[in-house]
């Protein structure tokens, strides 16, 4: 079971694509626990939980700078979702990214 945190402003904006990537998790029989959290919250959620990857909502991709060189993050691959897919709320390619990212 694969851990996919989704962080954007408040963690809400990307409510809608997680349950895309669920859905395309689901039809590709990929098991995920797929959730968005505030970037604020992030941090805090890392000292909980065990995530593969992390994608940042590109309404704070600036903040992929900030989190680069973070040992907080333990060298969980991290990545800004692409704008067009996150625009047209594409679970699927986005699921794809985050599974190339943990080399899946």
């Amino acid at each position: 079971m694969k851990t996919i945190i989704l962080a954007c402003s408040a963690g809400m904006s990307t409510s809608l694509l997680v349950t895309k990537m669920q859905e395309a998790a689901a039809s590709q029989d990929y098991p995920a626990t797929i959730f968005a959290v505030s970037v604020s919250e992030l941090i805090l959620e890392l000292e909980k939980t065990k995530a593969d990857v992390i994608l940042l909502g590109p309404q704070v991709g600036y903040m992929e700078y900030e989190f680069k060189d973070d040992p907080r993050l333990n060298g969980v691959p991290f990545a800004v979702i692409n704008m067009m897919d996150y625009g047209m709320m594409n679970g699927a390619n986005v699921l794809k990214h985050a599974r190339e990212l943990m080399g899946d």
